[in-house]
């Protein structure tokens, strides 16, 4: 009985010391945190007045605060930390004391990966993932699309604003791309309307929105979100309706 504890001792030991030098957790706060989001992220560029900017800052605090950023097989650097924080923001800066009720932890890894969640070898296209299972209450994101999402700024995606989508439309239980705490029960039926026409249309190939909002509605809805944050102006003469439900949204404009 003592050799059997003193083996399951020295084992829990070893996968401690193993994920300890293969991850690293962060809570801190950059310090040049308005710089850096200045330069990096055109949301809060595009910010009108300063008290809103401030605002900004003060939901990335928040944000910082309340999440374990947890970076895999790299160290983490402020610019990773600024970045998944605008990721979180964005989705929600207009709504008053928001938090993410289920979430805990985003794991940050270096690369794209695969549904085992290996980033070096075999086929690996996966940038982000809401986790399930024994990683519920997580966000799963590749560093370098998350990196990409926020440099290209002329294109319509954005995988850290689409992981962040999908855990707003988990709130209410269920990620069918219908998000009830954010629409009223008056815009549902119309918003499915929307999902399933440009559902068509984009398998069609007669939609400029990105192909894999056909896949499914919370993909549309996903797909949908990052267009209306990444090019709003455009997303608002191509797909009218489509901007006015995405006001709705996340603007809560009526």
């Amino acid at each position: 009985m003592i050799l059997f504890l003193v083996v399951a001792f020295i084992l829990v030991l070893g996968m401690y010391s193993y994920r300890s030098s293969t991850s690293k957790k962060s809570k801190r706060i950059p310090k040049d945190l308005h710089n850096l989001l200045l330069a990096n992220v055109l949301f809060y560029e595009k910010l009108k007045t300063e008290s809103q900017r401030k605002l900004f800052r003060e939901r990335v605090y928040t944000f910082l605060k309340e999440t374990y950023i947890e970076a895999v097989g790299f160290n983490l650097e402020d610019i990773d930390i600024v970045l998944v924080a605008a990721s979180a923001v964005i989705p929600v800066f207009y709504f008053k004391d928001w938090t993410y009720s289920n979430l805990a932890t985003v794991l940050l890894y270096p690369d794209y990966f695969n549904k085992e969640l290996n980033y070096t070898e075999g086929a690996r296209n996966i940038g982000g993932l809401v986790g399930t299972g024994r990683f519920n209450d997580q966000v799963i994101l590749s560093r370098k699309a998350l990196h990409h999402g926020f440099s290209n700024k002329t294109d319509k995606s954005n995988t850290g604003i689409h992981e962040f989508v999908h855990l707003i439309d988990m709130l209410d239980g269920d990620t069918d791309g219908i998000p009830s705490v954010l629409l009223s029960n008056t815009y549902l039926i119309p918003w499915l309307d929307l999902i399933h026409k440009g559902m068509e249309a984009i398998n069609n190939d007669q939609s400029d929105i990105r192909a894999y909002g056909g896949t499914n509605q919370q993909e549309f809805f996903a797909v949908a979100a990052e267009y209306f944050f990444e090019r709003p102006e455009l997303l608002k003469v191509k797909h009218p309706d489509l901007y006015k439900m995405m006001e709705l949204c996340f603007l809560g404009k009526k």
